[in-house]
């Protein structure tokens, strides 16, 4: 499982849009899909905020195994 995917099932989970994350995170939406489809990365910043919005680690949100339920 990779980074975007993991976002995507956090946001899904939480009943997010991506235009919702988007406001929260003071970015474009264009960013949030860009995240979730691994064209790019947040900076260090950034994913300290989502771990934030999500109560999960960094490691977690990386590397870890989300699963949709």
């Amino acid at each position: 499982m990779n980074f975007g995917k993991n976002l995507q099932i956090l946001r899904k989970m939480t009943n997010m849009t991506q235009e919702k994350l988007a406001e929260k995170m003071n970015v474009s939406r264009q960013t949030i899909s860009k995240w979730e489809l691994g064209a790019i990365l947040p900076e260090v910043e950034k994913l300290v905020e989502l771990c934030e919005t999500f109560h999960c680690s960094i490691d977690q949100l990386l590397k870890g195994n989300m699963v949709r339920p």
